[in-house]
């Protein structure tokens, strides 16, 4: 490691983020910085009042920088806490959905994503403010996707197992929903199988919801999924291409107000929110501060 400035460092650890107890967290930090001059505290979450005791904990130790040792749901719950503090988050991902940590590109390595840690570069992070409560940081949607995630938790087999299952009950069952969309000054009525609420560009398992999506610039996207098509799917999983706008729409936006004409399945960064049918959403900008890599100087 390089030579760095003295910091207090906050580890909050999910210690069994991925579904099942693994890997000794502390330890590999504690090896990682066994030479340096770094201070280091541990709060290890314990799935009870967690929001509140975490919050507490970051009080007492007023540490220079959070590190969030989990998933998806580790880092949302953490960001809420720290919104507007001017405190940087860090990412160690550990969890059976990374979204976040992919969308900000941190190595799945412990050892590099604690020299990103340390040693990165603090960047300004949007997000969006969900009917005046709720923050979302990476993506949330009406639809398929959604009533995925709600089949999903409901599996006690959480695997690959669960998932197909999850997926083949979806598709069997899947339908349209009527939806008026306004956006800025625009209004918009469409049939979609899904409407995404995008800060960030990729789900966890990778798929490329919003291509041109970009976490810092001061919007965020909607995007309609008007027909399900082999072609857009796999455009979705292995390139950045646009999609066509007869298939998916993407629009940029720094608001949204969403109305359907049923009550549809509704998820935000991963977890399940239940049926609803009037959605406002608007956009936070910058006010997220997270530890990202260094740009490589071009030589």
């Amino acid at each position: 490691m390089q030579k760095e400035e003295k910091l207090k460092l906050l580890f909050i650890i999910n210690p069994v983020s991925g579904g099942k107890e693994k890997t000794n967290w502390e330890e590999k930090i504690r090896i990682y910085f066994k030479t340096s001059p770094h201070i280091m505290d541990f709060y290890l979450l314990s799935g009870e009042s967690d929001e509140t005791s975490v919050a507490h904990h970051i009080e007492s130790v007023s540490p220079d920088r959070i590190v969030a040792v989990g998933g998806d749901g580790t880092v949302k719950m953490v960001a809420q806490l720290i919104q507007n503090k001017n405190l940087p988050l860090a990412i160690i991902p550990a969890g059976s959905a990374n979204g976040m940590a992919k969308e900000l590109e941190i190595p799945v390595d412990v050892n590099e994503a604690l020299e990103v840690a340390v040693n990165g570069e603090q960047k300004g992070l949007d997000a969006i403010k969900i009917n005046n409560e709720e923050m979302c940081i990476h993506l949330s949607d009406l639809g398929l996707n959604a009533m995925l995630v709600k089949y999903f938790e409901g599996y006690k087999k959480r695997g690959m197992w669960g998932y197909g299952k999850s997926i083949f009950r979806v598709m069997w069952t899947k339908q349209k929903m009527h939806v008026t969309i306004k956006i800025d000054k625009e209004t918009i009525k469409r049939k979609a199988y899904m409407v995404v609420l995008a800060n960030a560009r990729k789900y966890g398992s990778g798929g490329n919801i919003n291509p041109e999506g970009d976490v810092s610039d001061g919007f965020f996207e909607v995007v309609v999924m008007r027909k399900i098509n082999l072609i857009e799917i796999m455009k979705g999983l292995f390139t950045d291409k646009t999609f066509h706008p007869n298939r998916i729409e993407v629009f940029k936006t720094k608001t949204a107000e969403l109305n359907t004409l049923k009550k549809t399945y509704f998820q935000v960064d991963g977890e399940y929110r239940g049926r609803v049918k009037d959605l406002k959403a608007e956009i936070l900008p910058g006010i997220l501060q997270f530890m990202v890599p260094r740009v490589k100087a071009v030589q």
